[in-house]
């Protein structure tokens, strides 16, 4: 590390009113910047500037592309101390989930691509390893980097290279469980590894000052490191007097910061610390850098920093559409999404029940709860980044004869398919799961795309499974599910149905029937959920029949006979993965039938597919209007005639 003494940062140029800026902020410093390596190169006292450019270069930046900006502008400063003083790509650093990265990819070479960000083709809105040297490690979901970290630092260590690891997790992601296993093991190998807690929690700021900021400077320091170690060497010939200092210290510790957590699992504990102040960052880590056995570094930051309406309301600027935050009437205007709906119809169901209880995985805003969370208050759990936890929960609340429900994202109720087979659907508990963002998500890519839950859903016993297509099916479901006497699920897509709700109430559906909702000739549709509008598009112009099935499982087995018995061609059509999913399960039920026609099966590819928009994505896979009715025709035509 330079020794120069940092100057102070110069003002931010139009990173503190408003608006977002529309045109490209002078950024002479950070346009020198293709790499680490050039970073290093210049002084320290340079390092504030290029923090403040980078700062003003990622709101200009997200602002056309739209993002996760609120974590992102939190952590510029420690992206640039980072990277100043670690010696990547061969010094390893491991971002947690991957909202906070932007200004990684900034500063390893990506700033000119920063204008493909979260477009099909262009940068990712996570880490990737294919995408850079400097992504050691793939994220999306969180509370993956210790872990990751401390798997890289004991393969250095096996391999005998010196290198060092850096795992970055912000205090969301270290709520969860994994993380906790990580760490625990962690303590146990005393692997050189250091954890940073980025935490950006407004109600721990008053935390920040002189006293925390000097007594970490002396717990991170080499001279502190080296007594601690020296005077366990001494006393282990002494058990008791050791047990004695350890306690001491930790109670010490315990006293005047919130590291005790961390000692128990011997982490050593520094902090916190101002993550704004780039002075105290350097010192900081400078210390830290090359000291043996785990570390912990608890950093406070600001989300949004440096941008006054992200400060003010971190939760709406935690990601952000291209300039859509300008224009507040645009977004009243836009038809009620899947997740409105799933809000108003819990909120009514709740009036209705006092049995209603309603857990997320900290999904509140996303999942469309805030109004339920507001006027039913102690029905409202959010469990944090703690899926597994969540839906255990849910099983012992229904033990006791509640009704919960649980709102999570497809993607992340992955995670929890142990505590959803052997906690729930094994006891046959009455659990109602409202899986949000099933199917493509647009801009977010693989790591978040709803693809699986069709297929590790229809597997496990006592399950019920429904996909709606339209506003009033969503609320029909959401009600059948909540019914029913036993575990049900009800997923959805990321969204507007093409038809918004009708009913003034939703009615209760008879489980496993779907409908006709349109009789054709030849070819039937039999359609799971939301791809039933650009079904009945191309059902119109060739005269076919379409199905609803409305339930994955159980599957309407009448209704499918009869169209196999009327039709020369099926085709089944899901927005999920086609293997195992809904249309094969019509397979499976159709094979011991004597005359089944051909089933030709539509649906997601045996591949991650990447990011882009929902539309571009639909387009890719087949599943919008041109790409099921080309499909249809192509097998049509291979047989010889027209579709």
């Amino acid at each position: 590390m330079k020794n120069s003494a940092p100057s102070p940062p110069p003002t931010p140029n139009g990173a503190s009113n408003g608006s977002l800026p529309r045109e490209r902020p002078a950024t002479p410093l950070l346009d020198d910047i293709d790499g680490p390596a050039d970073l290093r190169a210049l002084d320290a006292t340079q390092l504030p500037a290029v923090a403040t450019e980078l700062r003003n270069f990622l709101l200009y930046s997200v602002a056309r592309t739209g993002g996760h900006l609120g974590a992102s502008l939190g952590v510029v400063e420690l992206s640039v101390a980072l990277h100043y003083l670690y010696d990547t790509p061969e010094d390893l650093l491991v971002w947690d989930v991957g909202h906070q990265a932007y200004p990684h990819k900034i500063l390893t070479g990506r700033r000119d691509d920063m204008a493909t960000l979260r477009q099909r083709d262009g940068l990712s809105g996570f880490l990737r390893r294919s995408e850079s040297p400097y992504d050691h490690f793939g994220a999306g979901h969180s509370s993956t980097s210790i872990s990751a970290a401390l798997g890289m630092a004991l393969a250095a260590r096996q391999q005998g290279r010196r290198r060092r690891v850096v795992a970055v997790i912000g205090d969301g992601a270290i709520t969860a469980g994994m993380a906790y296993e990580a760490m625990a093991h962690l303590g146990e190998t005393h692997a050189d590894v250091l954890v940073i807690l980025n935490d950006n929690q407004m109600s721990i700021s008053h935390n920040i000052g002189g006293l925390h900021n000097y007594l970490s400077r002396i717990w991170s320091s080499k001279a502190y490191s080296s007594l601690r170690s020296g005077g366990r060497k001494v006393l282990r010939s002494m058990p008791s007097a050791l047990e004695l200092a350890k306690r001491t210290e930790e109670h010490l510790k315990g006293m005047v910061s919130p590291g005790a957590l961390f000692e128990a699992l011997d982490l050593n504990y520094i902090g916190p610390v101002n993550g704004h102040d780039l002075p105290l960052l350097l010192r900081m880590i400078d210390n830290l850098r090359d000291l043996e056995g785990p570390q912990l570094l608890h950093v406070l930051t600001v989300k949004g920093k440096g941008y006054a309406a992200a400060e003010a309301d971190p939760v709406r600027y935690h990601a952000i559409s291209k300039y859509s935050l300008s224009s507040a009437s645009s977004a009243a205007a836009s038809p009620p999404g899947y997740q409105q709906i799933f809000g108003d119809w819990l909120c009514a169901a709740a009036a209705r029940d006092e049995r209603l209880v309603a857990i997320t995985p900290a999904m509140c805003e996303g999942s469309g709860m805030t109004d339920f969370a507001e006027r039913f208050a102690t029905r409202f759990h959010d469990a944090a980044i703690a899926e597994q936890h969540s839906v255990t929960l849910a099983a012992g609340m229904a033990c006791e004869g509640l009704k919960p429900i649980v709102a999570i994202y497809s993607t992340f109720l992955q995670r929890a398919y142990d505590q959803l087979i052997h906690d729930v659907a094994l006891q046959n508990l009455d659990v109602t799961f409202a899986i949000d963002r099933a199917g493509l998500v647009g801009e977010d890519g693989a790591t978040h795309a709803g693809s699986f839950d069709l297929c590790y859903l229809r597997c496990i016993p006592n399950m019920v499974v429904m996909a709606p297509s339209d506003g009033d099916e969503a609320q029909c479901m959401l009600e059948t599910a909540y019914q029913y006497e036993g575990p049900a699920a009800v997923r959805y897509p990321r969204g507007s149905p093409p038809l918004p709700p009708q009913l003034e109430a939703p009615e209760r559906l008879p489980i496993g029937r779907g409908l006709l909702r349109r009789r054709g000739q030849r070819t039937a549709f039999l359609v799971f959920g939301a791809p039933l509008a650009a079904v009945l598009e191309v059902a119109e112009t060739m005269d076919a029949s379409v199905a609803d099935m409305r339930f994955i499982k159980p599957l309407d087995a009448e209704l499918l006979r009869e169209c196999a018995t009327s039709h020369q061609l099926l085709v089944t059509v899901e927005e999920g993965a086609l293997a195992g999913g809904a249309g094969a399960a019509v397979g499976e039920l159709l094979a011991a039938s004597p005359a089944t026609p051909p089933i030709l099966h539509l649906g997601l590819p045996d591949h991650f597919v990447e990011h882009g928009t929902r539309a571009e994505l639909l387009a890719l896979c087949g599943l919008d209007t041109a790409g099921i009715q080309r499909a249809v025709e192509r097998w049509w035509s291979e047989q010889g005639e027209s579709g």
